[in-house]
């Protein structure tokens, strides 16, 4: 491989489209970003504009390749990331979005998924997911059922619907292809882990036509190519941002726990032998490259940045940026913050309510409450943790990145409530170095960047003591929410 070779990758996010250009040194030559707007028209729903998120991701392109100026012509790759489960539904003949792209963190069709519960099991041991409204196929239906616009194209045969990957694929690329990946894929709740495509026994289940959905390829394919300043660039890894994440620092290793913070928060562990191991737990692919395929035991804090951002809200901080700024201070000086009930965006693993009411215990100051919110991650991330090691032996190390990682309270936090070394690389923004180390092949070792921080646990009974008090008002907030259900 060519010394001079570059890889570009798009890593589309929450709240922004980024584009960077590696070398094959591992090395930044270039990060452009176009922020992308979020809508809430209801309560629990969570949408992007399509149109939008296309003009996005092009125009950071656009600025990524003609930064590099003369060199350009060097970049040989690119790959594509994006949130997992956000799903869109779009005209296959024009491209034509017929949907806003309906986010992971959107539960508008919670009582419709609530129907399959007592199919819980089977699409556990086909999927490894969970019947619950964060993943695709209840806002598919929740599409069909309620946009005029799709219910008419897929009438007429020209819908298409899926992950959001696909719909970017099908509007960035020349060839514009109807494809998924699979990771991508795996999150609609329609795709089966073993046999590597669309279930039709899940579509039957849920009443969906299979004809508008994407082929499913592996994560490196030749998708097609992305035609940007006279420049042809293949387009050929595509897969999710936490999965693209857990590449950042070379192959994934078992002994090591993995966890990602960013609008949500996530860990992960990975193995090779299929299994769905876990009643509480998700399985999910992170890779498919020909015959190579790697899952990964994975735990979900639904309310992480999302939860800091929505607390900002309700408590009138209308300054973000200065709060970001004082957070590690805050995280220095709180004693004893806040107990904070963190149901932002519902409770995920190993909890699975939809609706969890978030609420404090006690009533402190504002910073406080900020730090409680943090702590609050922190302790919903222990008891993932805990899960797995029904499964797993403890971890040596975890390896954290995303953006509130970069927080040293929140390392520190996690490090002692757990017993266990946290090593933040230098560079912690992982998915788009993950994107980069698969396109560049996936040699044994990515060049060595800088050595980042490495945080060890301390003895911090106090820490431990307001964990444990968490729980317990956990718990009995879920028993109490269970029996008012049962009334």
């Amino acid at each position: 491989m060519p010394a001079k070779d570059l890889f570009l990758t798009i890593d589309q996010g929450g709240h922004t489209s980024r584009v960077l250009i590696f070398n094959r040194q591992g090395e930044v030559l270039t990060h452009e970003s176009e922020k992308v707007s979020t809508a809430n028209p209801k309560e629990t729903w969570v949408e992007h504009d399509s149109e939008k998120m296309v003009l996005s991701v092009e125009h950071a392109i656009k600025k990524s390749v003609d930064a590099v100026g003369n060199r350009a012509k060097d970049i040989v790759a690119a790959g594509l990331s994006t949130q997992r489960s956000n799903i869109t539904c779009w005209d296959n003949k024009t491209g034509e979005a017929l949907s806003p792209i309906i986010s992971w963190q959107d539960r508008r069709a919670a009582l419709w998924i609530g129907r399959f519960l007592r199919y819980e099991t089977t699409i556990h041991q086909k999927t490894g997911l969970f019947p619950t409204a964060h993943y695709g196929v209840s806002k598919l239906r929740w599409c069909l059922e309620n946009l005029p616009a799709v219910k008419k194209a897929d009438e007429d045969k020209r819908l298409s619907w899926g992950p959001m990957a696909s719909f970017l694929l099908f509007r960035l690329l020349d060839q514009h292809p109807l494809l998924a990946d699979p990771v991508n894929a795996s999150r609609t709740l329609l795709w089966n882990l073993q046999s590597l495509n669309w279930d039709q026994e899940l579509l039957n289940l849920f009443e969906l036509p299979d004809r508008p959905l994407p082929r499913c390829v592996p994560t490196r394919y030749c998708f097609g190519d992305i035609i940007v300043s006279g420049k042809k660039i293949p387009l050929q890894i595509v897969t999710g941002d936490q999965s693209a994440a857990l590449f950042a620092y070379g192959r994934p290793k078992p002994e090591t726990a993995y966890i990602n913070i960013g609008t949500g928060a996530f860990v992960q562990r990975p193995f090779k032998e299929y299994t769905v191991g876990s009643s509480k737990l998700l399985t999910s692919i992170v890779l498919q490259d020909g015959n190579e395929i790697t899952y990964v035991l994975e735990g979900t804090v639904n309310g992480a940045g999302s939860a800091l951002a929505k607390v900002e809200e309700e408590l009138g901080i209308d300054n973000p940026v200065k709060t970001k700024q004082q957070l590690p201070e805050w995280l220095k000086n709180a004693k004893s913050p806040p107990l904070f009930l963190n149901g932002v965006s519902g409770l995920g693993t190993p909890f699975w309510i939809p609706d969890f009411q978030s609420r404090f215990s006690g009533n402190r100051k504002n910073w406080e409450k900020i730090v409680g919110v943090i702590e609050s991650i922190v302790f919903l991330l222990r008891v993932n943790m805990d899960e797995m090691q029904k499964l797993f032996s403890p971890p040596e190390k975890i390896l954290i990145s995303g953006g509130l990682s970069g927080l040293n309270g929140l390392c520190q936090k996690l490090a002692d409530l757990n017993g266990i070394p946290i090593h933040r690389p230098a560079e912690y923004e992982a998915t788009a170095v993950g994107t980069a180390y698969l396109l560049r092949g996936q040699l044994d070792e990515w060049p060595k960047t800088k050595q980042g921080v490495w945080f060890k646990p301390r003895h911090k009974p106090e820490l431990e003591k307001r964990f444990k008090q968490w729980l317990n008002l956990m718990n009995d907030a879920i028993s109490e929410r269970k029996s008012l259900t049962l009334d």
